[in-house]
C-alpha cells in the first residue's frame, strides 16, 4: 500500500486584510491618544497621520501602511490571546515610530511624507521637534496606564528599542560625513535604526499577552531580521522608486549623502555585501533582562 502523501502546510495569507486590521484596530486608541495632547501640538500631529490638512479640514490622508500594528496584532496571538490584546502595544509603537519620523524628516530636510508637505515645512521645525518629542512620552504613557506586570515588561522592550532607534539615527547621520563605510556598518545602523522597533513590534503583543521572556525573544529577533529586509527594500526606493509610489522626493538619500545598502554595496565603496550563510547582519542588540523578568 502507498504512503500517504504529505500535507500541504502552505497557507495563504491576507497580507492586505492583516494590515488593514491593524490598522482598524489601533486608530481609534491612536486617535484618542493624540487628542489628548496641548493645543497645537494635537493638530499638528492629526496632520502628520494625514487625519486632517493643513487647514485643519479633515481629510483621508496616507497614515502609513501600518505594518508595525499589523505585527503587535499577531504577537499577541501567538500567544493565544484576542489580537485586542495587543493593541496597546500596537498604539505605543507606532507612536514611538512616527516620533522618528517627525525628526528624521526635519534632519534630513526632507519636504515629502506620504505625499504631503512634512510638519516641519508646514508647521515649522520647532512643532515638529516639540510633537516627536510628545509622541514618544505618549508612546510610553499608553503601556504604563494598563498598570501590569506585563505592561512594565513591555515598556522595557520599548525603551531599549528607542534607545537602538536613537543611536541608528546617529549612525547614519555621522556615516553622511564619511568618505567610507562597510557593509557591516551599514547593517549595524540600520539593525538599530530599522531592525530594533520592528523587533519590538513583533514581540510586544506577545509579552502584553503573557509571553514568557524566551517566546519574545524568539519574536524579537524575527522581527529584526525582518526589518533588515524592510530597510533593504527602502534603501532601493530611496534611490530608485517612483515618487508616484513612495511619496518621497527622488533621490533624497543620495543628496544627503546617505550610506545605504546601494551606496556601500557598489563596486569601489564600503565593498561588496557579504556572502550567503557568512553572515553580516549580526545578531540582534544584545539583550541584558534583570531578574525580575527571568520568570
Amino acid at each position: 500500500m502507498p504512503p500517504a502523501p504529505k500535507a500541504d502546510r502552505r497557507t495563504t495569507v491576507d497580507v492586505a486584510s492583516l494590515l488593514e486590521r491593524g490598522r482598524d484596530l489601533s486608530t481609534p486608541v491612536l486617535r484618542a491618544a493624540v487628542e489628548s495632547l496641548a493645543p497645537p501640538m494635537d493638530t499638528v500631529a492629526a496632520y502628520h497621520f494625514g487625519w486632517i490638512d493643513a487647514q485643519g479640514n479633515p481629510a483621508d490622508g496616507d497614515g502609513g501602511k501600518a505594518v508595525r500594528p499589523a505585527l503587535a496584532l499577531l504577537s499577541a496571538e501567538v500567544t493565544g490571546a484576542a489580537p485586542e490584546v495587543g493593541v496597546p502595544g500596537a498604539v505605543a509603537v507606532e507612536l514611538v515610530h512616527n516620533f522618528s519620523l517627525l525628526h528624521d524628516d526635519l534632519m534630513d530636510g526632507d519636504e515629502q511624507r506620504r505625499h504631503r508637505d512634512t510638519v516641519w515645512k508646514v508647521h515649522g521645525p520647532a512643532q515638529a521637534i516639540l510633537v516627536g518629542d510628545a509622541l514618544f512620552a505618549l508612546a510610553n504613557e499608553v503601556l504604563l496606564e494598563l498598570g501590569t506586570v506585563d505592561a512594565g515588561r513591555a515598556t522595557r522592550r520599548l525603551t531599549r528599542a528607542s534607545r537602538a532607534l536613537i543611536d541608528g539615527q546617529a549612525q547614519d547621520i555621522s556615516y553622511e560625513h564619511r568618505d567610507r563605510v562597510s557593509v557591516e556598518e551599514c547593517l549595524e545602523m540600520e539593525g538599530n535604526k530599522t531592525g530594533a522597533l520592528l523587533a519590538c513590534a513583533s514581540s510586544i503583543g506577545a509579552v502584553l499577552g503573557g509571553a514568557d521572556e524566551r517566546t519574545a525573544d524568539t519574536l524579537e529577533r524575527y522581527g529584526y531580521h525582518l526589518g533588515l529586509a524592510f530597510q533593504a527594500v527602502d534603501d532601493l526606493l530611496g534611490i530608485w522608486g517612483d515618487p508616484d509610489a513612495t511619496g518621497k522626493q527622488t533621490w533624497s538619500d543620495l543628496r544627503q549623502r546617505k550610506k545605504s545598502l546601494p551606496v556601500v554595496g557598489g563596486p569601489g565603496a564600503g565593498g561588496p555585501p557579504p556572502a550567503p550563510g557568512g553572515g553580516g547582519a549580526g545578531p540582534p542588540p544584545p539583550r541584558t533582562p534583570d531578574a525580575r523578568e527571568k520568570r
